[in-house]
């Protein structure tokens, strides 16, 4: 029987999912079927779902083809509209074996075009299904989903649901038998991963958590953590920061502007100068800490002003690694509505010099590290990288999947470079 075809859209924590899926939809026989797990973060990413879908119906003739993921969820219409698409499925329903078992082709009875319920109504997450995925080197463990704030611009509340969190025990046992298979660093992920634990018994707090996997797995030798919201740092997180090695100075904050007033029309819980603060704080208790940070360009009713105030904040909070995100109006979003929307030039320009500004942050990074002495996850045998999260590139061969040491002797590209 020919094997499902998945492709993946947005985020890490989708990748993760999709490899769930593959073993529910092995473990059903699915058989000849395409999968599309999408994202629905800007309209941008609904466009090109659309457009990847088209392409795959011209490449699989003969397949059908099933939509999920986010856009799935908050817009199922659009896609059930398809010609294309044979199959919707919301992100509670994916994560769930009954639904691959109806979409078999052995199975009796009538499976529904469209399977998308009412995703508040969720109360639990699925980050059990799997033990992690990743390459040889690093494996990224799903520990929370969903988000209980409702920020003006952001859609993914309705595609994931409220905050759900995986119980500690289960991320520990996970985390075990990931480092028993040769894993020699975890990564942490959620939707919201600084809101882990309001939900469980006792409301732990994400610091909480790291704590007692470093202590209760001290086999592991790297733990990281994807995106966070500064504002939402615990106490328990902070003295990590300061006291665990085998925690990765390496951040991803959630900013997403650098003026209070646009964070505020944004419905941001921190101001400007908390996040200059948490950095000068978290720097102080880690010396060697980096940051990268989502900031958006444009929002409705940016003025220079206010754009100003963003680019600056790249180099007040000393930021290394930029997503920037042109803002775009995402439909059933408050800021959707908001007027003296920004004329598209503008956040084009606006996007860029912010880019502009994050490549000189990187060449900076790069160029204080000659010199250096790094241990280097090899991700593959010519790359890995730094507990920064900086890549290195290497002359000849290392082991993938290992741990190395390297002095740094330059940079190219935006890599380091050692012997």
């Amino acid at each position: 029987m020919t094997a499902p075809k998945f492709t993946t859209l947005g985020c890490r924590l989708n990748a993760y999912e999709t490899e769930a899926m593959k073993d529910l939809a092995a473990q059903a026989g699915l058989g000849d079927a395409v999968v599309v797990n999408t994202c629905a973060v800007t309209a941008e990413a609904v466009r090109k779902a659309r457009q990847e879908i088209r392409k795959l119906r011209r490449d699989n003739p003969g397949a059908r083809i099933i939509v999920t993921g986010c856009a799935a969820q908050t817009e199922p219409e659009t896609f059930a509209a398809m010609d294309e698409v044979d199959h919707v499925i919301g992100n509670t329903e994916k994560m769930q074996a009954g639904t691959w078992a109806r979409l078999a082709p052995d199975f009796v009875g009538e499976t529904e075009r469209v399977q998308v319920n009412d995703i508040m109504s969720v109360t639990e997450t699925a980050g059990h299904l799997i033990d992690g995925f990743g390459t040889r080197s690093r494996a990224y463990v799903q520990v929370q989903n969903g988000c209980d704030h409702r920020c003006t611009f952001c859609i993914i509340p309705y595609g994931r649901g409220n905050s759900r969190s995986v119980p500690a025990g289960v991320v520990v046992d996970q985390i075990r038998r990931l480092v028993d298979k040769g894993f020699n660093e975890v990564v942490l992920t959620g939707v919201d991963l600084t809101s882990w634990g309001a939900d469980l018994p006792g409301g732990p707090r994400l610091g909480d958590l790291v704590m007692r996997i470093l202590r209760l797995v001290p086999d592991l030798p790297r733990l990281r953590i994807s995106s966070i919201d500064s504002i939402e740092a615990d106490d328990n997180l902070m003295l990590a920061i300061a006291t665990e090695p085998r925690l990765m100075p390496h951040l991803h904050l959630s900013l997403q502007h650098g003026d209070d007033l646009i964070l505020k029309r944004m419905k941001r819980r921190h101001l400007r100068d908390d996040a200059i603060r948490f950095c000068e704080e978290a720097r102080r208790l880690r010396p060697d800490m980096t940051f990268g940070a989502d900031i958006i360009a444009g929002f409705p009713t940016e003025t220079q002003a206010h754009f100003d105030n963003s680019l600056r904040l790249v180099a007040e909070c000393d930021l290394t690694w930029l997503h920037v995100f042109p803002y775009s109006a995402r439909p059933g979003t408050p800021a959707a509505k908001i007027p003296n929307r920004v004329d598209g030039p503008t956040i084009k320009a606006r996007a860029a010099a912010l880019r502009a500004a994050g490549d000189a942050q990187v060449a900076r990074h790069l160029a204080g590290q000659q010199g250096q002495t790094h241990r280097v996850l090899m991700e593959n045998p010519r790359m890995g990288r730094t507990e920064q999260f900086t890549e290195v590139t290497f002359a000849s061969d290392r082991p993938e999947g290992q741990i190395v040491t390297a002095t740094i002797t330059g940079s190219s590209g935006g890599q380091l470079t050692a012997l």
